[in-house]
């Protein structure tokens, strides 16, 4: 344990030094109190290079009020840069006139000009770095006229600091960028995230919805079946009739439980791959629709010119297909007449549901009650999702139409590109 707190001492304290150099100076938190105390800090060394330094060169009472008086603007150094840099070699310039020790001040004006650098752009950087070098070079000419070396080493800690900066500033603005990168990165992916959610229910809702009321719908029209069996002629019971409406029923059931296992295993991605899972419903399932819409007692056509379709476009023609019956079954009347037909037209799948009922152009095809239902809605949103349309509404000779057009393409087959094909129609065979 011990050698961990060791270890993890200067660990963390150069998590705060690089934290402290990657934090913005403008927005750093107490950057007043630290200031002062840097203030202090530089103005201490300060007064000991003037004490031990050459006493020639010591300080007077004047040469220490303008040494210490240059160091009480560094507390305001990133609010104000450029004032306090003013305030700086208002102080500084006179002190080196007067020929005071030279090397004293030096902590305060560098640590004003990295200020300046790291705060501003480029240019006032420059410009600034031009003024302190025309100022420091023109004093120390006039006070010093043979020291070339000295020009030289004054010269060379300015630029030295300005640049040091500059690369610290656009060291922060690069990870600053890696910051908001990383955060704009993390929102789109919880977007991301919410979207697929809202789209997975979306879809539940569909399936849901299709599958429950095509399967509540044929159970009620079917156990009505069997109510009016009983009772339209009690003493002559057609007990045959009954028994094929009560296994109707059953079948009805044993089909929604399956699709509706089918929908809860989707669910249940963290299961068993596969057990208790089947394909998505597609264009061979039709014919199983058909048939239930007929035992309902709708009289169906059917006209099928399409042999296959990707599986997304025959689960969409299939469900929308299921929910166009559903409706014909629940709002069209006795025994009305439908027309399915599924064929390919200039690479898209071309669905049509047309009936022959009673319901009347304002009528609901959704429900008995005044508020919408979601199947017409759940239809287009069905076709939307593969990048199809759908329209549906009251025909003028009565009735309703849905129409739905569905792109498809081309599909592989045997490793061949194969266009979806017209095989014939199966209207004979289904009369």
């Amino acid at each position: 344990m011990q050698q961990t707190t060791k270890a993890g001492g200067p660990r963390r304290i150069g998590e705060r030094v690089m934290a402290a150099i990657n934090r913005d100076p403008l927005t750093a938190p107490h950057r007043t109190r630290n200031d002062a105390l840097l203030a202090v800090a530089w103005a201490v060394p300060a007064t000991a290079m003037a004490l031990l330094g050459d006493k020639g060169l010591r300080p007077d009472a004047l040469g220490w009020t303008l040494l210490l008086a240059g160091h009480v603007p560094l507390v305001w150094r990133r609010r104000h840069p450029l004032p306090v840099l003013l305030a700086v070699m208002v102080c500084i310039a006179p002190y080196h006139a007067l020929d005071n020790n030279h090397a004293a001040p030096i902590f305060a004006t560098m640590v004003v000009l990295y200020t300046v650098a790291a705060t501003g752009t480029v240019r006032r950087t420059l410009l600034v770095g031009a003024t302190v070098l025309g100022v420091t070079l023109l004093l120390n000419t006039l006070t010093n006229p043979d020291g070339t070396m000295e020009i030289l080493r004054i010269s060379g800690w300015v630029v030295a600091f300005l640049f040091c900066g500059i690369d610290v500033r656009y060291y922060r603005q690069y990870v600053a960028a890696i910051v908001d990168r990383a955060v704009r990165a993390e929102r789109t992916r919880e977007e991301e995230a919410r979207r697929r959610v809202a789209e997975e229910r979306l879809r539940i809702a569909r399936d849901l919805h299709d599958l429950l009321a095509h399967s509540i719908t044929l159970i009620g029209v079917q156990t009505s079946v069997a109510a009016h069996v009983l009772a339209a002629d009690p003493e002559r019971l057609d007990r045959a009739a009954v028994a094929k409406a009560l296994d109707d029923i059953a079948e009805t059931c044993r089909t929604a439980r399956g699709e509706l296992r089918t929908t809860l295993d989707l669910l249940r991605e963290q299961g068993v791959a596969g057990e208790g899972r089947g394909p998505l419903p597609g264009l061979d399932g039709v014919p199983d629709l058909v048939a239930a819409a007929r035992l309902a007692g709708a009289r169906v056509e059917t006209a099928v010119r399409v042999r296959q379709a990707p599986p997304a476009v025959g689960a969409a023609a299939y469900r929308i297909v299921q929910e166009a019956l559903t409706n014909v079954v629940r709002h069209a009347g006795p025994e009305p007449a439908v027309r399915v037909e599924l064929s390919e037209e200039r690479g898209a799948l071309r669905v049509s549901v047309i009936d022959e009922g009673v319901c009347p152009g304002g009528a609901n095809p959704e429900g008995a009650d005044d508020a919408p239902g979601y199947g017409l809605v759940g239809m287009r949103e069905r076709a939307r999702s593969v990048g199809g349309t759908l329209d549906a509404g009251p025909r003028d000779e009565g009735g309703f139409q849905v129409t739905a057009v569905l792109p498809v393409g081309t599909v592989e087959t045997a490793g061949t590109a194969e266009t979806v094909g017209t095989v014939g129609t199966d209207r004979e065979r289904d009369r």
